[in-house]
């Protein structure tokens, strides 16, 4: 079985943050998977898939999972201002915390340094800060959801919190098979 090396994520170049009393750092999100959706708030997909996407990872995963915004402002840069986006976030009740790219030219800091294409992007860290996915566009829940649940199995398999599932020959859990079931039912 061969190991696969995930990349660190590299830090943050951050000039504020929103929904937080302090400054963060990805350090701050370690022991769990994060989720960061890069986004700018006259981005369609961003308010029509991402914003209510999220909503949906939080209410199904609840604090198995951080979450966090970077607004990453690379068109429209005269009406995408901090103060505009204090009055959007407010008016979308986004909860999370929410860093603000660092101006540099037309491309902030952090979307060159990460090499982010456009928004939305959401990229998956895993609870040691390393990148396991990055997504530019709009990523359907399912596949989102396979993704962020395969992290935190894996967390609990490394830490001991679960055992992974005895299988038989045919692949099937033990227990479990065809001699048990049959077109009307299925006996434990």
């Amino acid at each position: 079985m061969s190991h696969v090396e995930f990349p660190l994520a590299p830090e943050l170049a951050v000039s504020a943050w929103l929904n937080t009393p302090t400054p963060l750092s990805l350090e701050d999100f370690r022991g769990k998977p994060l989720l960061i959706y890069v986004f700018q708030m006259l981005c369609p997909a961003c308010i029509s898939h991402g914003l209510p996407q999220l909503a949906r990872v939080a209410n199904t995963f609840g604090d198995d999972i951080a979450i966090m915004g970077l607004h990453s402002v690379f068109e429209h840069h005269g009406v995408m201002g901090p103060e505009a986006l204090q009055a959007f976030v407010h008016e979308y009740r986004l909860r999370f915390p929410i860093a603000i790219d660092r101006p540099a030219g037309r491309i902030p800091e952090t979307m060159a340094r990460w090499g982010f294409q456009g928004t939305p992007t959401l990229v998956l860290l895993d609870a040691d800060g390393r990148v396991r996915m990055q997504h530019l566009g709009v990523l359907e829940d399912m596949k989102l959801g396979k993704a962020i649940g395969t992290l935190l199995l894996q967390d609990a398999l490394l830490a001991g919190e679960v055992n992974r599932p005895e299988t038989s020959d045919s692949g099937l859990s033990a227990g479990s098979g065809p001699d048990l079931c049959d077109d009307r039912h299925c006996q434990q």
